[in-house]
This record gives C-alpha cells, structure tokens and sequence, in this order.
C-alpha cells in the first residue's frame, strides 16, 4: 500500500503544480483582455483597427485551458460541491468508502469515456481526414481566428489529468478503509472539515 501511496504524493504533486500555474494564465488572460479592450477603444479614436479576433479568441483560449487544467486540481482539493447534508457527519472511514465506489464506479469509466470519444475529434481538427491522410488543421470561422486544434487537444490533457487524480484519490480512499493511515492522515488525506471520528 505505501507504494500505491507513493504513486499517489506523485500524481498529486503533479497536479498540485499544474494548479499552482494556471494563476498565471489567469494573469495573462485579464493582460490580453485590458489590453485589447484599450486596442479597440484607441482605434476608434483613431480611425484604425489594432485588435482582431485572434486576440478576443486567446483571451478564452486562456480561459479555457484554465477551467480544463482546474479539473483535476479541484478534485485533489476536494472543492467540489456536495449537497448531501448526512455526508459530513460520518467517519473518514465511511466517507472514503463513498468516495472509492463512486470513483471507481464513475469517475474513472468517465474519464476513460470522455478520453475515448475525444481522441477521433481532435484528431480531425489536427487535420487526420476519415481515409487515414492528413489535411488541414481545423481553422475558427472567424476571420483572423486561430486554429481549433490546440485548444481541443486541451480536453483531453484535461481528462488524462483528471483520470489520474481520480486514481490517485481511489489509492488514498482505500488506503483511509483499510485503515493503512491514522484517522489523523486521514482527514488530512481527504482535507475533510468534519471532526475525525474514531
């Protein structure tokens, strides 16, 4: 088990990293933002154009790829939202137990799924046509816009991140109902806010 775990501090520290980047994207999108909002307003002023669609078009590009690298990021810090008011009254060890059938039984087909079914789409937008030869990259309709096949890419790194977290929640779920950890570990394990139950 305390390989699993280590596995696990891995995949964490991973995504714990990623995580801590995206504030830069976020930097960079309200950057690109301002600066195109004064663009469009000085060019109307002067009776030229200095903004494009390239440019509203990587501001949600940033955006984007922020919201998919915040997938697996929010799941490792438990920060999604639970509406089950019986949930936090019970032991870590009851939780974890919640926790591991719902992410084996669905988190990890999901993620796996959503993999699947996106690998042929993007494919397509990297330019790889139906007959197995390659055209041209997936272009946005916009004039001036940038091309889809980067941005789409995104979903699934989204998702091959989400799909390891998810494993490395299911080692760290089993490891607190097999009682491999204190119940001190796990809730720091689980970041639960309730009071350990013994």
């Amino acid at each position: 088990m305390q390989a699993l775990l280590r596995i696990s501090d891995a995949i964490d520290a991973l995504n714990e990293w990623i995580g801590g980047k995206t504030a830069y994207i976020v930097m960079a999108m309200v950057a690109i933002g301002f600066v195109n909002v004064i663009a469009r307003y000085i060019g109307r002023f002067i009776g030229t154009r200095l903004t494009s669609n390239a440019i509203i078009e990587l501001q949600w590009y940033l955006f984007s790829i922020m919201f998919f690298l915040g997938f697996a990021y929010i799941l490792k810090h438990n920060l999604n939202v639970r509406v089950d008011f019986w949930y936090a009254n019970w032991s870590p060890q009851r939780r974890a137990l919640i926790d591991l059938v719902g992410t084996l039984l669905f988190l990890i087909p999901f993620c796996i799924l959503a993999i699947v079914v996106t690998i042929n789409p993007v494919m397509f937008s990297w330019g790889r046509l139906p007959n197995g030869n390659w055209g041209a990259w997936e272009m946005s309709p916009d004039p001036d816009g940038l091309p889809r096949a980067p941005i789409k890419s995104m979903i699934i790194v989204a998702f091959v991140l989400l799909l390891l977290q998810a494993i490395a929640q299911a080692i760290k779920y089993l490891a607190v109902v097999t009682n491999t950890v204190r119940a001190e570990q796990a809730a720091q394990i689980e970041e639960y806010h309730a009071p350990v139950v013994e």
